[in-house]
């Protein structure tokens, strides 16, 4: 199965994806001075959203939920299974928790295909 695994920005638009995820609610680095300018995919940006209670308890919830979605496309015979990780700008907190999700799943692929990537990193 390919599994197409990506960060996004509401604000710049909602993909179409067969799980979507919205982790507006995580600790947003944008109000921190110093991680402001950063991405989600340095380590003190992805540490404040992850590292939080609430990024921890979201992630001890969607990781086994992720695991038995992924299984069940694979039992139903799907090719494709795509999940897009959205916060709002989709610089900070999806590019945190989309790098923490590429860990997971490449762990539990079974040989799978994996692509991921952040749409909207670059926008300021």
């Amino acid at each position: 199965m390919k599994i197409r695994l990506f960060s996004f920005g509401f604000k710049y638009g909602c993909p179409e994806a067969n799980m979507l995820l919205d982790v507006r609610f995580l600790p947003n680095p944008y109000w921190v001075p110093e991680l402001k300018e950063r991405s989600g995919l340095e380590e003190p940006v992805a540490a404040y959203v992850l590292a939080s209670q609430a990024g921890r308890e979201f992630l001890a919830r969607l990781e086994p939920l992720l695991a038995f979605m992924l299984d069940s496309h694979r039992q139903a015979g799907r090719e494709e299974f795509s999940c897009a990780v959205g916060c709002t700008g989709g610089r900070h907190r999806s590019v945190a928790v989309t790098e923490q999700l590429r860990r997971f799943i490449a762990k539990t692929a079974h040989g799978d295909a994996l692509e991921v990537f952040h749409r909207d990193i670059e926008r300021k």
